[in-house]
């Protein structure tokens, strides 16, 4: 069953196609994930989905609902958290999430309870009175999570809701994520780390306003890489980049870091070979190379070289 429904989706700012005719499903309980660089047209696809923005063209249904027609019955059914967590700083703990159960409309018996959920979940019981601008950023991350949620809908979009907290409460946030999708809450969240991506049940890649690739994260490697990856340890990988890009045996060639990763072809019969290769270069170290697994950023990085090809 899904809970999300898009059809032909296009917002044009001006002269600039922001989300080109895009469509997809999101079944219900599933974490789906929204990628692309800044630009692509994340942002602009979920405000559109939440009835902030009109389409120029195209419909989707949301929890049962046209976007296009009934845009206010569609932001009963959803909760949204944006990247600047939504919170207001100068009001306490306790304030904001009166003030969020008010804007969802949440009924006066129903509050109490749901406050306490909003405290646990965030670790903030007994700092009610706290203000909120006080508050480490993973911590007000979770406050805002609860506060976006606190009205119980079926769908919450989250966009970016990661972007500048520590890897640990990335983690931690994460698994928020995963307990309200077990509870059949239809998550649709965007990011830029494409690490994070992994958790995802599909993901959805976009590039310029438009769908490149989708699929869960095995279906993508297995469909888009096809060559097996080695990755490279050097001391300055922006030259050896410069100078293994031409080696025969090379398909494609991105930086990681300190590391390189190649896309290898059928011309190399063996590892020895880019060792052999890189050897010559007497004036940049090579610690380490093997061959690793796929991740979804070369994917990523696959699928755009692809498309600037086509465009050249």
């Amino acid at each position: 069953m899904n809970s999300i429904t898009v059809n032909s989706l296009t917002k044009i700012f001006g002269k600039f196609t922001a989300v080109d005719n895009i469509s997809f499903n999101v079944n219900k309980g599933e974490i789906f994930g929204f990628l692309g660089a800044n630009g692509a047209g994340k942002t602009t696809t979920i405000r559109m989905l939440c009835g902030i923005l009109a389409p120029i063209s195209g419909d989707a249904v949301v929890g049962g609902y046209s976007i296009m027609k009934q845009s206010s019955k569609v932001k009963t059914r959803i909760g949204y958290m944006s990247q600047r967590f939504s919170l207001y700083n100068d009001l306490t703990v306790e304030e904001n999430i009166n003030f969020f159960s008010g804007v969802y409309n949440l009924p006066e018996e129903k509050l109490k309870e749901r406050k306490k959920w909003v405290l646990s979940i965030a670790n903030l019981e007994g700092k009610e009175k706290l203000l909120t601008g006080s508050l480490p950023g993973g911590i007000k991350q979770r406050l805002a999570l609860g506060t976006a949620v606190i009205h119980q809908p079926e769908i919450v979009f989250l966009d970016e809701p990661t972007s500048g907290v520590d890897p640990i409460s990335r983690r931690n946030f994460w698994e928020l994520i995963n307990y309200l999708s077990d509870e059949g809450v239809t998550v649709l969240v965007t990011t830029h780390y494409l690490e994070e991506a992994e958790f995802c049940n599909n993901i959805i890649m976009m590039d310029q306003g438009k769908i490149v690739a989708e699929g869960n994260s095995k279906e993508l490697k297995t469909k888009y890489i096809k060559n097996k990856i080695f990755e490279i340890d050097s001391d300055n990988p922006v030259e050896l980049m410069e100078k293994i890009k031409n080696a025969d045996f090379v398909d494609d060639v991105s930086i990681f870091g300190n590391n390189l990763h190649l896309s290898v072809n059928e011309q190399l019969k063996s590892k020895e070979q880019i060792n052999s290769f890189t050897s010559q270069f007497s004036d940049i170290k090579i610690s380490k190379v093997d061959e690793i697994t796929p991740t979804l950023e070369d994917v990523f990085i696959h699928i755009l070289e692809k498309g600037k090809n086509k465009i050249a």
